[in-house]
């Protein structure tokens, strides 16, 4: 057996063409507005791309570039000036900050129903209990895949490696939510090998290179790498030991090509349910 790749690029495709479609029909388009602070080499290529699939799709997309040098008071006035504008629908705050301005204090100034990245308390707590609002948009993504790749989720054992607020977390409560048993690991987890193994889903999201090993995966499970580390050598690979994850593997997603070109697909769905429901839609 031969694992089938999730094609990610063609999921998020999917439902980019959607979302333009649903947009064209509503006679208005949705705001979104990302907030860049400094020059992070890696957040401009974000922003850019996102920048570009937003317009593609019918939004009204912009960036708010601020210099390195803006202050934390003079991050949170933007931001509460981007909460009372109307043409506003969702607001992104590019991270990583410079050091100087805590991430917490940014992602907490948002609206709360204009947090089209999921990240704020109130988004996460609504997630927790099991209430609609907005999620994070790479679980999200790798929810679409487990669906586009026909997993079975009520009933399924699943475990998900990582434990972060963007990813493992809401990740987990996403898979509790369709009827999943759920495991929840990490790199300090007792016997992480024999925890895989009972898993028919598996979501690697440690941030360690290939730290999960093929013949960790049961036979016939879908695995969601989520992880994206660069070698020494320049070699983009995963959280998965992919080579050897493909004999045991049902279906599997690559790295790159899998999780990532979902986030700004999911993060486009977002605003649009965040500009849908700020109008009563």
């Amino acid at each position: 057996m031969t694992a089938t790749l999730i094609d990610g690029k063609a999921v998020a495709a999917r439902l980019r063409a959607g979302l333009a479609t649903r947009i064209a029909g509503l006679g208005w388009a949705p705001g979104l507005v990302v907030v860049r602070v400094g020059e992070d080499p890696a957040s401009g290529v974000y922003v850019r791309n996102k920048d570009k699939a937003a317009r593609e799709a019918g939004f009204a997309s912009r960036t708010r570039h601020l210099p390195e040098a803006t202050t934390e008071a003079e991050l949170l006035a933007e931001i509460a000036a981007l909460n009372a504008d109307p043409a506003v629908d969702g607001i992104l705050v590019q991270l990583p900050l410079p050091a100087h301005i805590r991430a917490e204090a940014a992602i907490e100034a948002v609206d709360p129903a204009k947090d089209v990245d999921g990240f704020h308390p109130v988004n996460a707590g609504r997630l927790a209990s099991g209430l609609p609002g907005l999620v994070p948009c790479t679980p999200r993504g790798a929810m679409h895949l487990l669906a586009g790749a026909g997993a079975t989720l009520r009933g399924a054992r699943a475990i998900v490696i990582g434990r972060s607020q963007i990813v493992g977390r809401p990740m987990a409560q996403l898979l509790l939510g369709a009827d999943c048993t759920v495991t929840i690991a990490h790199s300090r987890t007792a016997d992480l090998p024999g925890e895989c193994r009972r898993a028919d889903i598996v979501v690697a999201a440690v941030g360690r290179p290939e730290m999960v090993r093929g013949d960790w995966i049961k036979p016939g499970a879908v695995v969601i790498d989520v992880g994206i580390n660069r070698l020494e050598s320049g070699k983009l690979v995963g959280d998965v030991a992919f080579t050897e994850a493909l004999p045991h593997a049902r279906a599997i997603t690559p790295v790159p090509g899998g999780v990532g070109p979902m986030t700004i697909a999911c993060l486009l769905e977002n605003t649009l349910e965040a500009a849908l429901a700020r109008r009563g839609a």
